[in-house]
């Protein structure tokens, strides 16, 4: 069997020979091009435990860092005493403001690729204070228990400042975004009269919502390990969702040149949006390399993932108005959300109501409320996880009020072009998912009323809601060498953060030559590779697999033209489009019988190698004339204890359009991941904050819940048929966030069918159901 190779380890070489591993090969799978259910390539480096991660590449003469953080909300530091923690055997140095390294002051350099509109966090840049847990030094000593020890004796002196972390108590001062960041679209213009419609209206539906802030939680925490070699260029290892985003920052902020700096990111634990912007111990890491010329480990504790950016605290009001029939006559949707005082964070919040149904009368509204936190950062589907459960949840409102089943009235307001653009979808499948969720699940079962299921103590309730998503595509640049003892490496600064991207663009690079995908070696995760975009929204799939399926039509030109210069095999009068690339061979398609193995049009042409790249540009003008889109149908079952009030989510049933799925394995499982966390958000997450401290206070995963084994049940997932090339030339959406939008709305109207009490607030806690609290 071929050896098949993932990742590169420090030096280039394969990250299993690096970690003394046997050399592994994926399953003899033969022909797995997209629409084959393949297993995880790097699954067996993860289960066995040789995947290294950020923190875990070994170096010689390593020092550790470990962060102290600000105990107050605002204020300035008056004065820092290090005394006590540099007389510790082993400290090396205490990095603060007064003593860091040169770095450049001014907030351009610290623009990352998704920074919104403001002034970029700059570690250790001054004395002030802007959050609280804010880093104000770094302890450096050559052991991590020596840092930790003397990082909890820095004594740091503040003068305080007034703040305000009441996002709910600061809504009238509530401002437009000064600004926008990568991925956000401006709230359309109001369409029609929604007003003067909703005050005439026959039936109408006015409903406030309310969402705590969620912290990320992956298993892997934020590192960041900066390898120092002789010559002073920085290797780092960091948790990042981009390794040339990380890249970027590093070298600008600190003036190096892009080539003495890589950053190599092969496999990541989890990063859910947290690793969109580089995270402060980055730059606090290539401080202390660069003030002691070591190399240097900086890893942040679970308590101190609380301290950079969470989804934000988010209030809506949604307002409809319907005729008797069911059909929409207006939607007037309104948001405010929190954000930091020193960038203006923005998410696509209100938007997605009249893309999700048709109405002439739509009126939108979103704002921000400053306060003294940290900037808020995208957590997996940002404002839709939002904006589409308030819309849902409303929908399920009104067709009660108009006595009607809610998937009906889906249906009546289903939305052929989209109502803010008058736009087409480039596809749409969302009425066949909810045929074939409704059939899945038994919808048709339904009693109308709710308190009609009851088991034992328990109520029963069923509801559904809608989801969507935007199908997005980026720009990236991949590469592709056949090697002529039958390899073909395929190569682009892509990430996988979990979802499954070694394996599915081998997949593509696979089915796109004709090869076994134990032939196939992908490499990633690494800046030195060619450009991709950061691995957010659900992008990668479209971006980086359509490029790489791109360089492998050159790569079959190339090859095909080789083998026309060879006599004697049938090739010579051949046109590209009379050759197929098959099974390992060229072949043509009129006589499969004439063939040649790739590697042998190679030797005979004495060549080592073709290598190709290719540079995917979005044909922006072709996506502009249509709204794209993923769309997905979620059917839930609850059950709640009456006396309790405990809630349970024991059936799900997924329904998901998102162009063709490349491994119906992986994809499936990016889905369940989704709906584990729509479960999660709905009945357990939310950091509180003491407001007189200004403080998260549940920074922690025994007071952070959030769904374990125990909560989650039934879950299943449909794919719905659909093909869509105006997103990608190979037909693929992102399935990665899809999963999660409509969760937790589907859960919210399960619970109004089970007991009859609506809530509308996120966590939907037994507190809140036995108090019958709405918001």
């Amino acid at each position: 069997m071929t050896r098949t190779t993932l990742p590169p380890g420090e030096d280039g070489r394969d990250w299993h020979a690096e970690s003394n591993q046997q050399p592994i090969a994926p399953p003899n799978t033969g022909r797995a091009g997209i629409g084959t259910a393949v297993p995880r390539i790097d699954g067996h480096a993860k289960v066995t435990g040789t995947a290294r991660y950020a923190a875990e590449h070994p170096v010689a003469d390593l020092c550790h860092g470990v962060v102290v953080n600000s105990t107050i909300a605002r204020g300035r530091i008056v004065r820092i005493d290090t005394s006590a923690a540099l007389a510790v055997e082993g400290v090396l140095d205490v990095l603060h403001h007064d003593n860091r390294p040169s770095m450049r002051s001014l907030r351009v350099f610290y623009k990352d690729m998704t920074a919104p509109a403001g002034i970029p966090f700059r570690p250790l840049h001054d004395a002030q204070v802007h959050s609280s847990g804010q880093p104000v030094a770094l302890v450096v000593a050559e052991t991590f228990e020596i840092a930790r020890h003397a990082a909890s004796l820095v004594h740091v002196e503040y003068e305080v400042y007034p703040h305000e972390t009441h996002m709910l108590s600061r809504r009238d001062a509530a401002h437009e975004p000064g600004g926008y960041k990568a991925g956000y679209s401006k709230p359309p213009k109001p369409k029609g009269n929604p007003d003067a419609v909703f005050a005439q209206a026959d039936v109408t539906v006015d409903a406030e919502f309310y969402a705590g802030a969620e912290h990320h939680n992956p298993l892997e925490m934020h590192a960041s390990t900066v390898i120092r070699d002789d010559r002073g260029h920085l290797t780092i290892y960091d948790k990042t969702q981009g390794s040339q985003n990380s890249r970027w920052v590093v070298s600008r902020a600190f003036g190096l040149p892009g080539r003495k700096v890589t950053v190599r990111n092969p496999f990541v634990g989890g990063a859910f949006g947290s690793g969109l912007r580089p995270q402060y111990q980055l730059l606090m890491a290539v401080m202390a390399s660069l003030q002691l010329k070591r190399s240097v480990r900086v890893v942040l504790t679970r308590q101190q993932m609380f301290t950079f950016g969470h989804r934000p605290e988010t209030w809506q009001r949604v307002r409809l108005a319907a005729s008797p029939d069911g059909r929409l006559g207006a939607i007037i949707h309104e948001a405010a959300a929190a954000t930091s005082r020193d960038e203006d964070y923005v998410e696509v919040v209100v938007n997605w109501s009249g893309q999700l149904y048709a109405c002439d009368n739509i009126r939108y509204s979103y704002k921000l409320v400053d306060l003294d936190q940290f900037t808020p950062i995208d957590m997996r589907a940002p404002g839709a996880a939002h904006g589409v459960h308030a819309i849902e949840v409303a929908m399920d409102e009104l067709s009660y009020a108009l006595g009607m089943d809610p998937l009906a009235l889906r249906k009546i307001n289903y939305a052929e072009r989209d109502s803010n653009k008058d736009l087409p979808f480039s596809t749409k499948q969302l009425m066949e998912c909810y045929e074939q969720g409704a059939r899945a699940f038994g919808w048709d079962r339904r009693p109308a009323a709710p308190r009609s299921m009851r088991e034992g103590h328990e109520l029963i309730g069923w509801g559904m809601a809608t989801g969507t998503w935007d199908a997005m595509q980026m720009a990236a640049r991949a590469s592709a060498t056949f090697h002529a003892d039958g390899r073909l490496e395929v190569a682009c600064a892509a990430t996988d953060i979990g979802t499954g991207t070694y394996t599915a663009i081998s997949q593509i690079a696979a089915g796109a030559m004709g090869l076994p995908l134990e032939q196939v070696v992908f490499r990633l995760g690494d800046s030195d590779l060619p450009f991709a975009p950061i691995e957010g929204g659900s992008s990668h799939i479209a971006t980086v697999g359509a490029a790489v399926d791109a360089a492998c039509e050159k790569l079959q030109r190339r090859l095909w033209r080789l083998a026309r210069g060879i006599a004697g095999h049938g090739f010579e009068d051949s046109a590209f489009e009379d050759v197929m690339f098959v099974d390992g061979h060229i072949a043509l398609r009129a006589r499969p019988d004439v063939a040649l193995p790739l590697h042998r049009v190679l030797q005979m042409r004495e060549r080592a190698n073709i290598a190709v790249r290719h540079m995917l540009v979005p044909d922006m003008l072709r996506q502009k004339k249509s709204v794209r889109a993923v769309h997905s149908a979620v059917f839930c079952e609850v059950r709640v204890d009456e006396t309790l009030g405990t809630m349970r989510v024991t059936r799900v049933v997924s329904a998901v359009a998102a162009g063709r799925i490349v491994n119906p394995l992986t994809a499936r499982s990016q889905v369940v991941g989704g709906v584990v966390w729509g479960i999660s958000q709905a009945l357990f997450e939310e950091t509180l904050a003491d407001h007189r401290l200004g403080r998260f206070m549940n920074h922690n995963l025994a007071e952070y819940h959030f769904a374990a084994n125990a909560d989650i049940h039934d879950i299943d997932v449909i794919f719905v048929e659909e093909d869509d090339r105006v997103v990608s030339r190979i037909g693929t959406k992102g399935v990665g966030e899809i999963g999660l939008v409509g969760v937790a709305a589907a859960i919210s109207n399960a619970i109004y069918h089970a007991t009859g009490v609506r809530l509308r607030s996120t966590p939907m806690t037994p507190d809140k159901l036995l108090r019958g609290s709405a918001v």
